[in-house]
């Protein structure tokens, strides 16, 4: 057990880093990482894949918080879009959840595989987010709750705090992208916390031998969010001295192979 923590709290490490040095594509490293060791730890391979998406989204609570945090000390979290947004984003996560732990294991691992090419395609392509013109009022009303039902939905289904969503939607509305980044970080607390619950609540009886709550495989949501919220202000820092561009490509290449890597897995 002691070596497991070691190893949960050494990805932990990476995917924060990851995190705050590109904004995106922790939480996927984080599900194909889990997804391959966990069998090796005692849980199930056929449970292995759900496992590693409801552990994923528990650590993401903490992680989010504390980048929520301190975005918030900086002015940086449209609060009155959050406000709007959790509602849709508690209600997408919990029957996000709900769906996945009814998919079986190897239709789980195409759809995670196909959002990490869908995800990589977008950093190659995405083109950098550059600061806009006057800042606009922060968005509000239903069609941010509508958009926040759809984005936690399909966050709990592949297992992300849903910052690949919710950052271009803010940005497309006239968000400068450091307040997007802030207010996505806030509402992925939202996201992991009816995410990891819903994965907790929907299991079967028994669906992991121990250590578990459910599908949430405690050891591993425990390590990996202790190591990565003290790990992104490191990748942050650092991507103030790497070029965005070279990242990008080279992590989109990455993600392309973790999708690879989760088809051939199964």
């Amino acid at each position: 057990m002691l070596l497991s923590l070691f190893v949960f709290l050494g990805l932990g490490a990476i995917a924060g880093i990851l995190a705050g040095l590109l904004g995106v594509g922790g939480g996927l490293v984080l599900v194909a990482a889990l997804a391959w060791l966990l069998p090796g730890m005692g849980v199930p391979k056929e449970a292995a894949m759900h496992a590693a998406l409801a552990s994923s989204l528990a650590s993401i609570v903490l992680t989010a918080a504390a980048s929520a945090r301190a975005h918030a000390r900086r002015g940086s979290v449209l609060w009155p879009t959050v406000a709007w947004m959790v509602p849709g984003l508690l209600v997408g996560g919990w029957v996000g959840s709900g769906i996945a732990v009814r998919i079986d294991d190897d239709v789980l691992r195409w759809i995670v595989a196909g959002y990490c090419f869908l995800a990589a395609a977008q950093l190659i392509f995405g083109g950098s987010r550059e600061a806009g013109g006057a800042e606009v009022p922060a968005p509000r009303g239903v069609p941010m709750t509508a958009a926040g039902v759809g984005i936690g939905a399909l966050s709990a289904v592949v297992g992300i705090g849903g910052g690949s969503m919710t950052v271009p939607l803010l940005v497309w509305r006239g968000v400068v992208p450091v307040r997007a980044v802030g207010t996505s970080s806030a509402c992925g607390v939202a996201i992991g916390l009816a995410a990891a619950i819903g994965y907790a609540m929907h299991a079967p009886p028994g669906a992991l031998p121990q250590h578990a709550v459910g599908y949430v495989y405690l050891p591993a949501a425990i390590g990996v969010a202790a190591a990565s919220v003290f790990a992104a202000p490191y990748g942050t820092r650092l991507a103030h001295y790497l070029r965005g561009d070279t990242l990008k490509r080279v992590f989109a290449g990455f993600l392309v192979l973790v999708g690879t890597s989760l088809v051939f897995s199964g």
